[in-house]
């Protein structure tokens, strides 16, 4: 592949045990795979040491995480099956989201990132799907990871539907929270059996904004719309470098049309 690669920078975790930011590789192997140069953005939630990682950036991918997002952001009371909760993860994810807004950044948010995503944009999530929805699919299935578990159907209007050959897809499962309702400037695009939003998308005009429920990292190598998924990101990280002032500038690589959506369909 030809050309300078695009920076995308992704946000790290914090194991409480031993104090170290770390990140599973797979993320960056995926980035690097479909053409970018992957950066990791330190869990420092100091808008100044953010602002500064991000002027060199050309798209964000916000990944996954074993924490969940504090319900009082959300204006919430922590439910009794609430998982950890990561302050420093919390801070960091939504002061990158800030950049990520104010300079029309490329943006794939994975699991954690797409919940974290809705609550950046005033959207609410369901804090424990098995005690809140005891009539819901199985979102958790464990070992082996990358097996995909359950189906999708997508919105045929929404930009993921043209990445996919179905209208129907196959996709591993690793959470026990999903979204309640769907933020500003979003709009859900792909669900479960159960009603679950399983993706959501920006579709203001200049805008990638892509969230995803599962983890297109895990097994890309076999998968073609994890591969499209990624493959689109970088694209639009690179029409975002190509353009020489970074003021006010964003992408055209999706453009959904204008449309009305709910969080459940």
């Amino acid at each position: 592949m030809s050309g300078k690669r695009p920076r995308i920078g992704i946000t790290m975790r914090l194991e409480l045990e031993t104090d170290r930011f770390y990140l599973a590789r797979y993320y960056s192997e995926a980035i690097e795979a479909a053409g970018g140069a992957p950066v990791h953005i330190s869990l420092i939630p100091k808008p100044d040491y953010i602002s500064s990682v991000v002027d060199d950036l050309d798209g964000v991918l916000l990944p996954g995480s074993d924490s969940d997002v504090d319900p009082l952001r959300y204006g919430s009371e922590p439910h009794p099956n609430l998982g950890s909760v990561h302050p420093v993860k919390d801070e960091t994810d939504l002061l990158v989201l800030d950049e990520v807004e104010k300079r029309r950044l490329p943006l794939f948010a994975i699991c954690f990132g797409m919940q974290a995503l809705n609550v950046s944009r005033g959207g609410t999530l369901i804090q424990d799907i098995p005690s809140q929805l005891p009539k819901a699919i199985k979102h958790q299935q464990g070992a082996p990871r990358n097996r995909p578990s359950h189906a999708i159907k997508l919105d045929n209007t929404g930009f993921l539907s043209s990445l996919a050959t179905t209208k129907q897809v196959l996709v591993n499962s690793h959470h026990h929270q999903a979204i309640e309702n769907v933020g500003r400037d979003l709009v859900a695009t792909a669900w479960t059996s159960d009603g679950l939003v399983e993706a959501v998308e920006d579709p203001r005009p200049g805008r990638y904004a892509l969230g995803v429920q599962w983890h297109p990292e895990l097994g890309w190598e076999h998968d073609p719309l994890s591969q499209a998924l990624f493959q689109s990101f970088i694209a639009a990280a690179k029409e975002y470098a190509a353009v020489p002032d970074r003021e006010g500038k964003g992408t055209n690589a999706i453009r959904t049309k204008e449309k009305t959506s709910s969080a459940t369909k």
